[in-house]
């Protein structure tokens, strides 16, 4: 699981709250996270390999964002890599993780270890949040026609960049003015969570505004391709809002449950005594959200290849080859002399106006196509709907 509470707990003078849901059931947490973190990442690596039967597809040239789809999955499996192997360690050596509780100790692999794979699953988790807004910042610009293959070097920056500099602040803050004496108080911790939360909450708030404004600039090219709205253009267009809607639900359902627990161990560490009797309800609130994210957070890998690409199902091809995208080979079908226009082209008196016509189909069809990237009903909806297929 991904939660701020794993570098607190690095610290000797760990809070009460920290204390309570670390030491809750640490065995069938640890074995509850190896299992999750395990199936999610079998399952997403058989979701992303090539499949039997199925027509062969490559990265599209022309936009980043299907490369951005297969970023975010390798987050996910790296973080869950971190997942299974630091609860492996806390299963198989109690010994070794209970010197991080000792103050005065001379061996720092205990320490070391607990903050470095504390950090490495907060750091590749949150470089998924990040990836995961540039997607739908993306998704935008492609529509809008503005992206291409040089956004994906500033998403890089942006997104490693931001990733690695909050997760260096936040652990720099909490662990001043060394490891012994931190979370002394608030003013250690807060910083350390909101940087934890930032690219988190952002996702959250921004992402389901661009994904609507994709939407919408969606039916317009949709609209505006033949001057009118058909059936296919219609359902298109719906598939694409679902996909958007499918990418949010997911990230909800992982996510929630660690603004909830936290928001109750906060709570938590505001009263004099969190063992109070009065407080056994949020305490126990507490407990479950936090066996909860223990179970869903490392499942956003599978779930989000899920609301990529569909089930992709069992019949894994290991013979690699080149793929290719449907739109790809219409429009090498269409280059140079323009031999199959569209019936409305045809029509047309003036060659400059056919040319400008169907290289601007051919975009909108490129664009449409880059969103409903994995859905193969919808690109061959796509193609069948097209001006320059009308042609052939």
């Amino acid at each position: 699981m991904a939660s701020p509470r794993l570098e607190t707990y690095c610290c000797p003078n760990r809070d009460a709250a920290t204390q309570l849901v670390m030491n809750f059931q640490p065995e069938v947490f640890c074995g509850v996270c190896i299992g999750s973190a395990s199936i999610s990442l079998l399952l997403t690596i058989l979701q992303l390999l090539p499949k039997k039967g199925q027509s062969p597809r490559k990265m599209p040239k022309a936009s980043s964002s299907s490369t951005i789809l297969l970023l975010i999955s390798i987050c996910d499996i790296l973080g869950g890599l971190g997942i299974i192997f630091r609860s492996s360690v806390w299963l198989g050596f109690p010994g070794f993780i209970a010197n991080i509780s000792v103050v005065n100790r001379t061996d720092v692999w205990p320490s070391t270890f607990c903050v470095g794979s504390a950090m490495w699953i907060q750091l590749l988790y949150s470089a998924g949040f990040w990836w995961l807004f540039c997607y739908a910042v993306d998704s935008y610009l492609v529509v809008r026609r503005s992206a291409g293959l040089s956004t994906i070097v500033l998403y890089h920056m942006m997104t490693w960049g931001l990733a690695v500099m909050l997760c260096v602040e936040g652990i720099a803050l909490l662990y001043y003015p060394s490891l012994s004496s931190c979370e002394n108080g608030l003013e250690h911790a807060i910083p350390h969570y909101i940087t934890t939360y930032a690219p988190l909450l952002l996702v959250l708030v921004a992402n389901p505004i661009l994904f609507r404004r994709t939407v919408s600039a969606v039916a317009s090219l949709l609209k505006g391709r033949q001057g009118i709205y058909t059936e296919n253009e219609r359902r298109l267009g719906t598939e694409i809002q679902m996909r958007f809607f499918k990418i949010m639900l997911v990230f909800v359902i992982c996510w929630s449950s660690n603004i909830i627990n936290e928001t109750l161990l906060f709570y938590l560490e505001m009263q004099p005594d969190i063992n109070e009797m009065p407080l056994k309800n949020i305490r126990s609130a507490a407990l479950i959200t936090w066996i909860i994210m223990g179970v869903l957070n490392p499942m956003q890998g599978f779930l989000f290849t899920l609301a990529f690409y569909g089930w992709t199902g069992w019949r894994v091809d290991l013979k690699w080859r080149k793929r290719e995208i449907p739109w790809e080979s219409l429009s090498s079908s269409t280059v140079g002399e323009n031999a199959y226009p569209s019936p409305v082209n045809y029509q047309s008196n003036i060659h400059d106006s056919k040319k400008i016509s169907t290289a601007d189909s051919q975009q909108t069809d490129e664009a449409i196509s880059m969103l409903s990237e994995g859905n193969t009903s919808s690109d061959e909806r796509l193609t069948r709907s097209s001006p320059i297929y009308q042609g052939w």
